[in-house]
């Protein structure tokens, strides 16, 4: 009789402290989660607040198939999304034939806000011929 009272007396259920353990542990688990989560979500953010910055420097770029002779410099604001174009006349190679028209180097730079204390900021370059005067016009 006393073997059957002891094994009852273990088999009642979780003690107080088990319970106070149980739940501590399962709130741990679940603020890791929530962090790794929240850690998702702001890169998935920060990729596609680049991926617009690329798509706008991008489409900045193929308004024009050419650079005026005195440079490209423009500035803007779209959607949060500042940016610059600057060109800078790029050296002609020696006996490069005459002609074959200029070349400018031009840099566009997007910038957008961050969550620190720093923007963003994504900077493309590329080579762009120098637009040829039309017919009847002086070259500069």
């Amino acid at each position: 009789m006393t073997r059957r009272r002891c094994a009852h007396r273990f088999s009642r259920g979780f003690s107080l402290l088990e319970l106070l353990v149980a739940v501590a542990v399962m709130g741990l688990a679940l603020t890791l989660l929530y962090q790794v989560d929240a850690g998702a979500v702001r890169g998935v953010a920060d990729h596609a607040a680049q991926h617009r910055a690329g798509v706008l420097a991008r489409s900045i770029l193929d308004a024009r198939d050419a650079v005026p002779a005195d440079g490209w410099h423009e500035a803007g604001d779209d959607g949060g999304f500042a940016w610059r174009v600057s060109s800078v006349p790029w050296p002609t190679p020696p006996g490069l034939d005459a002609t074959a028209p200029a070349l400018h180097e031009v840099v566009v730079s997007v910038q957008w806000p961050g969550r620190g204390t720093a923007p963003h900021a994504l900077e493309l370059r590329t080579l762009l011929p120098q637009s040829r005067p039309l017919p009847g016009e002086s070259p500069r």
